[in-house]
């Protein structure tokens, strides 16, 4: 079995997994369309949905779908889905920073502990608002308050041991911060005709699906 999960969450998970390579197949088009959105979504929903079969932890479970909705509105357009999904993407930031510390293995110390990892968090942070004030115009408050979330989630990642499948949560909040960077690069920053811009979608996508598989994988197999 799969992770040690029964079947059918295995191919659940194996569905999430076909869903999210079929949405990294076309994410680098332009333009939205309700197929992108649908596999988007529905990619993340299924860990979700995962999550809720297999642990008794519904913090995991509201950030896993608190995501999935900000993934829908964030596949749309317009100001409103932007809130929207800011909203949606800070809630689900905060619940995962809540499960990381009512943990029964969290320890703040290790906050301390890790400063240099802390340290550079803060600077990404700083660098992302400074750059956000500045070029994100009238999504500019929005953007703003959601960079203190995911760094703050980022942080609190710290507080789990490195020990077991636990041990991936770190590496996980790391790789969504990553996403949420090259994002905010991608939306406000790049010009358009900017030769990154073709691989922006395929780094943002990859990176930000991993580390939900990852952070459904560390609180669900006992290695």
């Amino acid at each position: 079995m799969m992770f040690g999960w029964p079947n059918d969450s295995a191919l659940l998970f194996i569905a999430a997994a076909f869903l999210a390579l079929c949405y990294l197949a076309i994410c680098g088009r332009p333009g939205r369309a309700w197929l992108k959105t649908i596999t988007k979504t529905t990619s993340v929903a299924l860990l979700a949905l995962i999550a809720f079969q297999l642990s008794s932890m519904m913090l995991l479970v509201v950030a896993l779908l608190a995501c999935a909705i900000g993934d829908f509105f964030l596949s749309r357009k317009g100001t409103e889905d932007f809130v929207s999904a800011v909203g949606a993407f800070s809630f689900g930031h905060l619940s995962y920073a809540a499960l990381f510390l009512l943990h029964p293995s969290a320890d703040l110390q290790r906050v301390s502990d890790g400063w240099p990892l802390v340290i550079a968090l803060f600077l990404v942070g700083a660098i992302m608002l400074y750059v956000l004030f500045l070029k994100a115009g009238p999504l500019r408050w929005a953007a703003l308050f959601y960079v203190p979330v995911v760094v703050a989630m980022g942080i609190l990642a710290t507080v789990l041991p490195p020990v077991g499948a636990i041990a991936l949560v770190l590496p996980a909040a790391l790789l969504f911060v990553f996403s949420d960077f090259i994002l905010a690069q991608e939306m406000f920053v790049l010009p358009e005709d900017h030769k990154l811009r073709k691989v922006t979608p395929y780094v943002i996508w990859s990176s930000y699906w991993i580390a939900q598989a990852l952070f459904l994988i560390s609180f669900t197999v006992v290695l």
